[in-house]
């Protein structure tokens, strides 16, 4: 339930540890189980060729939404809008099914998300040959402008290797701001092709 309640957030085992009141090292032992269970996974940091002022700890996410919306207590629909780890499991559910179609595929998964020291995050980079493809990830229907500030941030941080992005939310607009896709990747998915990439 703790992990549940910490989806798409960067794993830190001390906190883990004192809310179960087990030592940090059990704590990484049982998550271990975990993911040698393929019931989590971990999303791994980009920080190759950025320097030390990047975050290199993995995220966590459940291999199952549904689990994890289970372990949280949303039974149904209207509970999962209105929950406010509704972000988190909409940002789960987006990485998975990227992963998912990956992998059906026969390809390396090659996600990985970045952060910053100073905040300044993309929820997920997909790996296309050299270049990283940014991708933020919100679970609102209304687009907001700051959406791709975290898409412009890299873009500046790894220049040409930075191609493209998207914004994927849950509205039903899609248009362009500033080179960045954005959709809804579930009505939009197929026409875009997004899971292909």
């Amino acid at each position: 339930m703790l992990l549940a309640g910490r989806v798409g957030q960067v794993v830190n085992y001390t906190s883990l540890s004192n809310d179960v009141g087990v030592s940090a090292t059990t704590v990484k032992s049982w998550i271990s189980v975990l993911k040698a269970s393929f019931v989590v996974f971990e999303l791994p940091p980009f920080y190759e060729n950025v320097g030390k002022r990047v975050i290199k700890s993995p995220k966590i996410y459940f291999s199952d939404t549904g689990l994890a919306a289970h372990l949280l207590g949303i039974e149904t629909a209207d509970q999962a809008g209105r929950d406010p780890l509704r972000g988190g499991l909409y940002e789960n559910l987006v990485i998975l099914e990227y992963l998912k179609a990956r992998m059906n595929r026969g390809r390396r998964p090659g996600l990985y998300f970045y952060r910053d020291t100073h905040g300044n995050e993309v929820d997920l980079l997909l790996r296309e040959g050299g270049r990283l493809i940014p991708v933020e990830i919100k679970s609102a229907a209304t687009f907001t402008p700051d959406f791709v500030k975290g898409i412009e941030r890299f873009r500046s941080v790894l220049g040409k290797r930075s191609a493209g992005g998207f914004v994927l939310y849950d509205g039903h607009e899609r248009f362009t701001v500033k080179g960045t896709k954005v959709l809804n990747p579930i009505v939009h998915g197929p026409e875009e092709d997004i899971f292909n990439l």
